[in-house]
């Protein structure tokens, strides 16, 4: 089909298209990674006499959880259900054999009830309107969250900036193969530093990153042009 042959539609909801999109765009997924156990989590709490007092949804995909949405009726608010909740998905998260769990929170919604509840600042979105920004959140799920290393690297892109990026780009891929993940990455105005947040479910799996094959051998391309990076452990605070 040409683009002469072709229309396209700008409207508002089209369940019968999100429908469809959603089912192409999670065949690709579980194509592309493996993953086929995507799953939806909801928690309901009731009263008495059946009425709604609170709700959460969310989701389980490759070891991985979200939240999508919690809410607590006003009037039943500061009575515990929200934590309830959350710990409630935690836990059936965990039983699904999930690593850790995602969640956003505008700041006028509520962010400190997150960090209350162990999650991790990730990242902040502005330009919310009212002046209001949208919070990145993330927790680990494991049983032993001492054992946990995060690290905090600066990097020199070094001569080549352009092939320098691209070596993080490939080197950042191998975290997940040894517990790593990329908490943030963050670059300066002028694009030749970077600030990566790293956290592993364990420090055998910094030394396994540091001593993978694959990538000494992407780093051995590079030779003198590869990247310099200074590396600070870090606890929360």
């Amino acid at each position: 089909m040409t683009e002469d042959e072709a229309t396209l539609h700008v409207g508002g909801t089209d369940d019968d298209l999100a429908a469809r999109v959603e089912r192409e765009l999670t065949a690709y997924n579980n194509a592309a990674t493996g993953a086929d156990d995507e799953a939806d989590i909801s928690i309901r709490v009731t009263g008495a006499g059946g009425e709604l007092i609170g709700g959460l949804t969310g989701w389980t995909w490759g070891g991985r959880a979200g939240i999508n949405t919690v809410w607590v009726r006003a009037d039943q608010r500061h009575r515990g259900w929200g934590g309830r909740m959350l710990r409630a998905a935690e836990a059936e998260a965990r039983r699904r054999g999930c690593t850790d769990i995602s969640v956003a929170s505008f700041s006028f919604q509520a962010p400190a009830f997150y960090r209350r509840h162990g999650y991790t600042d990730t990242g902040i979105r502005d330009g919310i309107p009212g002046g209001h920004v949208d919070h990145q959140f993330w927790k680990p799920l494991v049983d032993d969250p001492a054992g946990v290393l995060r690290v905090v690297a600066l990097v020199d892109l070094g001569t080549d900036a352009e092939a320098g990026r691209r070596y993080e780009d490939a080197v950042l891929a191998l975290l997940g193969r040894h517990g790593g993940r990329l908490e943030r990455r963050l670059r300066t105005g002028d694009g030749r530093t970077e600030v990566h947040v790293i956290r592993f479910a364990a420090r055998a799996g910094y030394d396994g990153f540091l001593a993978d094959p694959e990538r000494a051998a992407l780093r051995a391309d590079l030779g003198d042009a590869a990247p310099t990076s200074q590396v600070l452990e870090v606890q929360d605070v």
